[in-house]
């Protein structure tokens, strides 16, 4: 049965508002998701929290009581709490039904195995949580078979990012790694490195995509260094017929990740 806690001075409640912080997220091994439609893809993906936190309202829901359900089955500790503690650990004023605590995920390069699928994405240094939210949806969307951050990439286990997922971020594999890793293993077999850049005259649609393909998208305001953009098996260029110079990073990799699998998908 679930326990209750009324107080915000709970310890409990304390350690999970705690995890808004990358420092505490880091020591505790735990991140921050909300909200009944991302909780419920967590579970449908298999992933249960290790705290669950509700209102007694909320819990009439069938959904919200499937995952009280779950999560107990899975020793994770189910708590009844009201809106207002609901509003301070999430961060929001109108706080969804359920707040939740989940382990961090394994981010090794070796989980990767680059023959699950034909299209991968990667992100160099991205800095808004919000556009990595976004790409990892987009991920989600092409059937990429995950996200590569590279470098000094925000958080993923933001509170910002994992919201801008959608949930996504309990669907979509996920590698950290730095550049010069990241070369070695991707250079051990199969794989075209392509990049997203404005110092190219190569139309993003002229070249015939191989699988599997690694799309790169470098920072939002500076791009990628010259050395990595160097190391590109390929650098293509999606034309602007306007003013701006450029598309924001996150809408730019949707386009590309579609051109890469439409290609795909014809070929097939």
């Amino acid at each position: 049965m679930p326990r209750s806690i009324t107080a915000f001075s709970n310890p409990l409640i304390k350690r999970i508002r705690s995890l808004r912080d990358k420092r505490h997220r880091r020591a505790e091994g735990l991140f921050l998701a909300e909200g009944l439609r991302i909780l419920t893809e967590a579970r449908e993906a298999g992933r249960l929290p290790q705290f669950l936190f509700h209102t007694a309202e909320g819990a009439r829901h069938p959904l919200v009581d499937a995952l009280v359900t779950a999560t107990e089955s899975a020793g994770g500790e189910v708590i009844e709490t009201s809106a207002d503690i609901l509003s301070k650990l999430s961060g929001k004023d109108n706080p969804g039904a359920v707040v939740a605590a989940y382990p961090e995920f394994d981010t090794s390069l070796d989980g990767i195995d680059r023959h699950a699928a034909p299209l991968w994405l990667v992100a160099e240094r991205l800095r808004d949580p919000g556009n990595l939210g976004t790409i990892l949806r987009t991920a989600d969307a092409v059937g990429a078979g995950g996200l590569i951050l590279v470098d000094d990439c925000v958080d993923p286990f933001s509170v910002e990012a994992v919201r801008a997922s959608m949930g996504a971020i309990f669907t979509v594999p996920l590698a950290k790694t730095g550049w010069d890793a990241f070369e070695r293993w991707l250079r051990t077999d199969a794989g075209t490195l392509v990049g997203l850049s404005l110092a190219t005259d190569l139309d993003y649609q002229a070249p015939t995509y191989p699988a599997p393909t690694f799309l790169m998208t470098g920072n939002e305001a500076q791009g990628m260094p010259e050395a990595i953009a160097a190391a590109c098996d390929l650098l293509v260029k999606i034309p602007m017929y306007g003013k701006a110079d450029s598309l924001n990073a996150a809408v730019a990799t949707a386009v590309m990740a579609y051109e890469v699998r439409n290609q795909l998908r014809r070929r097939s």
